[in-house]
């Protein structure tokens, strides 16, 4: 990750880096997703059928389910910047980051989830879709998970658990200076309050709450943001990419997925 800024607000990108442009009034898919709008369209599909009969969702979010869970989640685009590494911790089912992978491809995402039924979930609509993620079947806290996806640039998590016990989790993952995204309701900022003193001592040096999909989305996300200190020693060396096993590539030049 050479640029450490964010690429900011729509329109999105194509596979290109180009921007998208269109007429006024452009849809919300077309304006987050650009040209993957159709990868986008089938994850909801897939969410709404296999999703549904697995319990990763449930039968009445499918009213909502762009605006809520899709749209909700693709909008931290807006923050992460070119080529960064990215763990979604407990992934369930791949929110957010299915529609991050789909919305920007230059991340590097990685999906981590202890329980096996959504880890084979993940494993199969990733391959379904050709998107190049890495499944880890575990949790943050777990020592070897530690061990082998340290130094990430960015954790991302949402719905999993209170910001002290994501600080306590997560913080561990990233390198030095790193980012925590957690997605929040509409109570972020009181949580954030409540929890600060403990984010601190695990060594979040900064935090604050930011709203993603401003100009796209009726209900912007809520992403508490919290910076792991600069000081704070790494659990173990080497970058995070080569510690998920990046260096072994596929002969079609994407990354091992399965791995456990």
């Amino acid at each position: 990750m050479d640029d450490e800024s964010p690429v900011g607000r729509f329109p999105a990108e194509n596979d290109a880096g180009e921007a998208v442009r269109g007429v006024e009034g452009m849809s919300p898919e077309r304006m987050i997703f650009g040209d993957r709008a159709s990868l986008a369209s089938e994850f909801a599909e897939r969410l709404l059928t296999d999703g549904v009969q697995r319990g990763l969702i449930g039968p009445r979010e499918g009213d909502r389910l762009w605006e809520r869970h899709i749209y909700n989640s693709a909008v931290l685009r807006e923050l992460l910047p070119r080529e960064a590494t990215v763990v979604d911790v407990g992934s369930g089912a791949g929110l957010p980051g299915i529609p991050l992978a789909i919305a920007r491809p230059d991340l590097t995402v990685t999906l981590l989830e202890p329980m096996a039924r959504r880890v084979a979930w993940l494993e199969e609509l990733s391959d379904d879709l050709g998107l190049p993620v890495t499944v880890v079947r575990g949790r943050a806290e777990e020592k070897p998970i530690r061990a082998r996806l340290h130094d990430q640039d960015f954790v991302v998590a949402r719905a999993v658990s209170s910001l002290e016990r994501l600080a306590e989790w997560c913080l561990p993952l990233l390198r030095p200076g790193g980012l925590l995204l957690a997605q929040k309701g509409a109570s972020a900022s009181e949580e954030l309050e409540r929890d600060r003193a403990a984010i601190a001592r695990r060594g979040g040096v900064s935090a604050e709450v930011r709203h993603c999909g401003t100009d796209v989305l009726e209900t912007p996300a809520n992403v508490v943001v919290v910076r792991r200190s600069e000081a704070a020693p790494s659990r173990s060396t080497g970058s995070g990419r080569r510690a998920r096993g990046m260096g072994t590539r596929r002969p079609d030049n994407r990354p091992n997925r399965k791995e456990r």
